[in-house]
C-alpha cells in the first residue's frame, strides 16, 4: 500500500503524475452503467464493478477517484464494497480520491475525519474532496488530520456544474469572488511546501475562461472532462499559467467503455493521450 504517513501527499501525486501521466478517473456505479454493464444494481454488482475497474486501471492510472455516494445509495454492503475497492486500488499502487464532498463544522468535520485519514480509519485513502460553503476555517479539522496523515483534500472552488455559479462568483465586500477566496485559503495552506502542496481545488474543465488566480503551489482537480463536454483542449483556456498543475478526471468516456478490462484500459489510454498532448 502507498505510503499515507511520512511523505506528503502533494509530493506524492506530482511523482504518480510525472510517472503514469496526469489523469483521474472515477469508479461512478451509476445504475445505468451497471445496466450497460448488464450487471445488476446491488452490492454485487457494485462489487463486480469496482473489481473490474480496479483491476483494469490501477496499476497504470496516477489516480483513482469513487464516488462514495453511489456505494452508500446500497447500505452497509455497499460501504463495504467501498472499503475493499479503496484498499485494492491502493494496493495496485494508484492513489486514491474519495469523492464524499464533506462539509459541516466542529466535531462533526473530526468525524468524518476519522473515517478517512489515519491508521485504523475504515476508507482510509489519500485524499477526500471537502466543501467549504460553510466557510473553509470550518474544515480545519479534516485539514489538520490529513496532514498528519501524510493525506490531502481538494476543496470545491469553481466547479464543473451550472447550478454552482450562483454561489461561486459571489462577491464579498471587498469585490472578491467566493471562489477566489478560497483558492486564496489554499495558497496559504499550501506556502513553502515542495514540490506542491497537499491541498488542492476542484475547479471544473467546463468552466468558461475567468480572472481567478489558480496558482495555489498545489493541485487543481479538474473534472468534466467526456460527459460534461469538455475536452482536453479546454484545459489551456480555464487553467493558463497553472496548466500544470491540473488533475484533469474522466469518469463515464472511460467507464462505458467497459465491462472489459481491454476496453476500459483503452479508453483510460487514449485520454492519458489526448491530455499528454496538451499539458506536456
Amino acid at each position: 500500500m502507498p505510503p499515507s504517513a511520512g511523505e506528503p501527499f502533494g509530493a506524492r501525486l506530482r511523482r504518480a503524475m510525472d510517472q503514469r501521466g496526469p489523469l483521474c478517473v472515477g469508479i461512478d456505479p451509476h445504475p445505468e452503467l451497471l445496466a450497460a454493464w448488464q450487471l445488476p444494481d446491488s452490492a454485487e454488482g457494485l462489487a463486480r464493478f469496482a473489481d473490474t475497474v480496479v483491476a483494469a486501471l490501477a496499476d497504470r492510472v496516477a489516480v483513482l477517484k469513487p464516488q462514495s455516494a453511489f456505494f452508500e445509495r446500497h447500505g452497509s454492503a455497499g460501504v463495504a464494497v467501498l472499503e475493499r475497492a479503496v484498499a485494492d486500488a491502493r494496493s495496485a499502487g494508484a492513489l486514491v480520491l474519495l469523492d464524499v464532498k464533506r462539509g459541516d463544522i466542529g466535531s462533526t468535520v473530526a468525524a468524518y475525519a476519522g473515517a478517512y485519514f489515519g491508521e485504523g480509519a475504515p476508507l482510509r485513502c489519500d485524499a477526500i474532496t471537502l466543501t467549504p460553503y460553510l466557510g473553509y476555517e470550518s474544515l480545519r479539522p479534516a485539514l489538520d488530520r490529513a496532514r498528519a496523515d501524510g493525506a490531502g483534500a481538494f476543496v470545491l472552488a469553481r466547479t464543473s456544474n451550472p447550478e454552482g455559479a450562483a454561489t461561486q462568483t459571489a462577491r464579498t465586500e471587498a469585490g472578491v469572488p467566493l471562489a477566489q477566496t478560497v483558492l486564496n485559503d489554499l495558497a496559504r495552506e499550501n506556502a513553502g511546501a515542495e514540490p506542491w502542496g497537499s491541498f488542492g481545488a476542484v475547479v471544473g474543465a467546463t468552466a468558461p475562461e475567468s480572472s481567478l488566480e489558480l496558482t495555489i503551489n498545489g493541485p487543481l482537480l479538474a473534472p468534466g472532462l467526456g460527459a460534461q463536454g469538455a475536452t482536453a483542449d479546454d484545459l489551456p483556456r480555464v487553467f493558463g499559467p497553472a496548466l500544470r498543475q491540473v488533475l484533469p478526471s474522466a469518469s463515464r468516456s472511460v467507464l462505458r467503455r467497459g465491462p472489459g478490462v481491454d476496453g476500459l484500459r483503452a479508453a483510460a489510454e487514449w485520454e492519458a493521450a489526448e491530455l499528454a498532448r496538451v499539458l506536456a
